[in-house]
């Protein structure tokens, strides 16, 4: 897995609960996922050369701790399977100073051509990258 993610949990991200509200934990999963993408080939600059992109059509999230003002997250992320035009992959979330694992995210994502806004094949070394990150290397 790769690190994609690194922040911190503002007091403006928390609901009435006082724990961070589910839009946050998307947000950071979100922002991750554009890291691995990057790792995989599929950077801002490929988007912009070759218009194209890419757009969840999954997504599963399981919350299995409680985040609080100020605590420091990391999400490690890993490819689990590239096909034709799809890729499936899954963040998970670790309170940094604990160790603590505290949520996940599974996602699939279809390669897309923005003009005709369809699926399209993914590039052969693009799924190559992504079948290195597939890998167990921490």
């Amino acid at each position: 897995m790769i690190e994609t993610y690194r922040g911190v949990v503002y007091p403006n991200q928390l609901d009435h609960m006082d724990h961070m509200n589910v839009q946050w934990y998307t947000s950071k999963f979100d922002e991750g996922t554009w890291h691995l993408f990057s790792a995989a080939g599929i950077t801002s600059d490929y988007i912009r050369k070759n218009n194209k992109g890419m757009a969840a059509v999954e997504q599963t999230t399981k919350y299995k701790a409680e985040v609080m003002s100020g605590d420091l997250l990391v999400v490690r992320s890993k490819v689990l399977e590239v096909k034709d035009k799809t890729i499936r992959f899954i963040h998970i979330m670790y309170n940094t100073e604990t160790g603590i694992e505290v949520a996940t995210s599974e996602l699939v994502a279809v390669h897309l051509d923005r003009k005709e806004r369809k699926a399209c094949s993914i590039p052969e070394d693009i799924k190559d990258k992504c079948v290195m990150l597939m890998s167990d290397t921490t």
